[in-house]
């Protein structure tokens, strides 16, 4: 009988842990102020796409952005010339702070290029310190101006011969 209570202790316990861990897999919340350049037709109306890496290369994927956390409003235009553009939501949290970034415009839309100045990242969630990282991007995410590429990726982690050939281990969030 004692073995029994036993076993059912663990058992409820072991559950318990388990539905702990997978409410806190959207703890953590994620902040972009993202800046259009000020430069003639920076702005775009394509969909941003947004990878956040930690220095193992444990990551997050965001899908459109707007529609994931859009914080100015229903009728705003996201990405116009000269704008800085404010998003926010939830995700899984990362082990370690944000060094590394990978844009991604899906090329749609009238207005397909687009002129980044920077993008500016804060995490923080439960047990967790703020972390902030600012990323300075600087160039055009275009087929029709150079470096005639749709991404940019900027990498500030620090690296030693354990992590410099770290694989991206990404987790795809979008909005509901």
């Amino acid at each position: 009988m004692e073995i029994k209570r036993s076993l059912l202790n663990v058992i409820i316990l072991l559950s318990l842990i388990f539905v702990a861990q997978c409410s806190d897999e959207y703890n953590c919340v994620y902040t972009f102020f993202i800046k259009t350049g000020s430069i003639i037709k920076g702005g775009t109306d394509s969909k941003i796409n947004l990878e956040l890496w930690n220095k193992h290369g444990d990551g997050i994927r965001i899908k459109d952005i707007e529609k994931w956390g859009g914080l100015m409003g229903p009728r705003y235009d996201y990405f116009e010339r000269g704008n800085v553009d404010l998003f926010s939501g939830r995700g899984p949290c990362l082990n370690g702070p944000v060094c590394a970034m990978k844009l991604i415009s899906d090329g749609s839309g009238a207005y397909h290029g687009w002129y980044c100045d920077y993008v500016e990242v804060t995490t923080t969630g439960p047990h967790k310190g703020c972390a902030k990282q600012k990323f300075e991007v600087e160039q055009w995410l275009a087929t029709d101006a150079a470096p005639y590429e749709l991404t940019v990726e900027r990498d500030y982690c620090p690296y030693n011969d354990v992590n410099k050939d770290r694989s991206p281990n990404l987790i795809s969030i979008s909005s509901s």
